[in-house]
């Protein structure tokens, strides 16, 4: 039971308490590039969520065995395999998914996400504890890109995954899908949630 406290703990502080793109403020270039549509926010997260299992659960393998002054060029490696494997796999079954990602699956090797919860979690944890880092951070940054990009494919068109939302008198904020519209929209979110945990801490005190 303890164990399996410690696993929800270790997957539920991916997801709130140090939400990655919400609280770390890690893996901003591709939340704020791709999240032009939910589809695509959903496509990066998902992505990272397997390079994110993948990658902690070989370095954690291993940890043991790659000596210190080769630690970061061992991991890189491991995480650039995952990624050139989920690249094949858009490549191969969601061409136009793909097409949209683009560089930003590729540059997923060097995703601070990534490479920081081998280095400073799947290095020095059990496989299990590695797993449930993996699947809390990778459902963080998905469900914060997905969230991002539901907002400004809301606003920005009036549609949600491609369907039609509101009717002909709709006036969309074109700026939404545009570059600042992903900067106004992860301000507007962070602003909220800084607001709520202020209330929150005061109602605790």
């Amino acid at each position: 039971m303890k164990n399996i406290g410690c696993l929800k703990k270790c997957f539920w502080n991916g997801v709130c308490t140090e939400n990655p793109t919400f609280r770390l403020m890690l893996g901003l270039c591709p939340t704020l590039a791709v999240t032009v549509t939910a589809k695509n926010g959903l496509g990066i997260g998902l992505a990272a969520t397997f390079v994110l299992l993948g990658s902690n659960i070989f370095v954690s393998l291993i940890k043991n065995f790659v000596p210190a002054q080769v630690r970061i060029p061992c991991y890189i490696l491991i995480i650039a395999t995952f990624v050139t494997i989920a690249k094949l796999v858009l490549q191969a079954y969601f061409p136009m998914l793909y097409a949209e990602l683009g560089l930003f699956v590729d540059i997923m090797v060097v995703n601070c996400i990534i490479l920081g919860r081998a280095e400073a979690f799947a290095s020095k944890n059990s496989i299990s504890l590695s797993i449930a880092d993996a699947l809390g951070m990778g459902a963080g940054f998905t469900l914060a890109t997905v969230l991002i990009g539901a907002i400004r494919e809301i606003l920005g068109s009036g549609q949600l995954f491609g369907f039609v939302l509101v009717g002909d008198g709709f006036n969309p904020a074109i700026a939404m899908i545009l570059p600042p519209g992903a900067f106004l929209t992860i301000g507007v979110i962070m602003a909220i949630l800084s607001q709520m945990n202020t209330l929150q801490q005061r109602k605790n005190a």
